[in-house]
């Protein structure tokens, strides 16, 4: 079986809408998921890549995952904020020229990672019991 110019053997057939709409899908959701690496953005920042206006229009395009229908799907959630800070040309223009912005995102991530499913970072003024609040205000017994 031979296939046609253009196809590879494993993309969907054009006539398949299901199909196609399907890898459609996959692929921008692939996409919107590598924008949460920080490194990444960096890349294509320095390839010029979001000077072209092409991509800005598609990274206004894809403001779609935010809905919850869609958002769903994704594993990193950071990259919804990624693609928001991206419609902003300073953004865009400092993820070029500053390596700090990239490390200050990449920290920021780790924390949050680090932090959010952990009872004592979720609100550290309800993470005091009475009893060490109490014993705050008395000295310690001496022995």
């Amino acid at each position: 079986m031979s296939v046609p110019p253009g196809q590879s053997p494993t993309s969907p057939a054009p006539s398949d809408p299901k199909a196609v709409n399907r890898a459609r899908f996959e692929l921008e959701l692939e996409f919107v998921q590598a924008l949460a690496n920080p490194y990444y953005l960096h890349s294509l920042a320095q390839q010029n890549i979001f000077e072209q206006p092409a991509f800005v229009n598609y990274l206004k395009y894809l403001l779609y995952w935010k809905e919850k229908d869609y958002a769903r799907f994704l594993h990193y959630p950071h990259a919804l904020h990624h693609l928001e800070l991206l419609q902003q040309p300073q953004f865009r223009a400092d993820m070029k020229k500053d390596e700090f912005l990239r490390d200050y995102l990449q920290q920021k991530q780790f924390d949050h990672w680090r932090t959010w499913r952990d009872p004592k970072y979720a609100n550290p003024a309800e993470n005091t019991s009475p009893s060490e609040e109490d014993s705050a205000d008395k000295p310690a017994p001496v022995t």
